[in-house]
């Protein structure tokens, strides 16, 4: 099955070897998966929804894809997309931008915060991803597995972030949760005043925890960054 994932991934793709011609194609089996996924969730994902929606048959879908993990991995290299272009700005500003162009997928496709768990083989637009977030940070006096450990640090901000935005069932649940805590440190505040505290000053400018979090981990790496640069022989 391994082999057969990589061929998926990342080709090349031969045609099926018996039957008709085909009527299928790879890019319409995992959007209609995405469609599910979208609307529906993850769990709700199966061979035989996928076929229906196209109007085959499931033993026909296995011509194309050979079982519901491989189609999971073909619909999540066709939702995530490629990566944003680099901008031209210094290298915090292009894993900024990274960020949140990450925050925005993970918006648009909440199934794929569970489909990218785990070990499991990655394609080409993932992939692409990651080299990108890597090559921000080109020349830096950065190893590379400090390097890697920078971008798994970011995203996995990132999925944090976008995790407790999915788990909040968007602004309404979220907005309920926070007027009953308000309405508890009302009565109660004076046994938590820093929560207090924070809540009062969290009000004027919530949804920055995204922008915060990645400002401080480039922090960080500045920091660090800034230190191996003076550490340097001179001479």
């Amino acid at each position: 099955m391994a082999d057969e994932l990589m061929r998926l991934l990342w080709g090349p793709h031969p045609q099926p070897r018996r039957g008709p011609r085909p009527a299928l194609s790879l890019d319409g089996i995992a959007r209609a998966g995405i469609g599910i996924a979208d609307s529906e969730g993850l769990a709700a994902l199966s061979m035989q929804r996928v076929a229906e929606l196209l109007g085959k048959t499931k033993m026909s879908l296995y011509r194309y894809v050979p079982g519901k993990a491989e189609l999971v991995a073909l619909m999540v290299e066709t939702a995530i997309t490629a990566p944003p272009e680099p901008s031209a700005g210094d290298w915090r500003s292009r894993l900024t931008d990274w960020s949140q162009a990450l925050f925005q997928v993970f918006a648009r496709h909440p199934w794929l915060l569970d489909a990218t768990v785990g070990p499991r083989l990655m394609g080409p637009k993932e992939t692409a991803w990651t080299e990108r977030a890597l090559t921000a940070l080109d020349g830096k006096d950065l190893t590379g597995s400090e390097r890697l450990d920078a971008v798994v640090l970011l995203s996995s901000h990132v999925r944090g972030i976008a995790q407790h935005s999915r788990a909040s069932g968007a602004k309404g649940a979220e907005a309920q949760l926070i007027a009953a805590l308000d309405s508890v440190l009302r009565e109660h505040g004076d046994d938590y005043p820093s929560l207090r505290t924070a809540m009062t000053s969290a009000a004027e400018g919530r949804d920055q925890a995204l922008t915060f979090g990645v400002e401080r981990i480039l922090d960080g790496l500045e920091a660090l960054i800034a230190r191996r640069v003076a550490q340097r022989p001179r001479g």
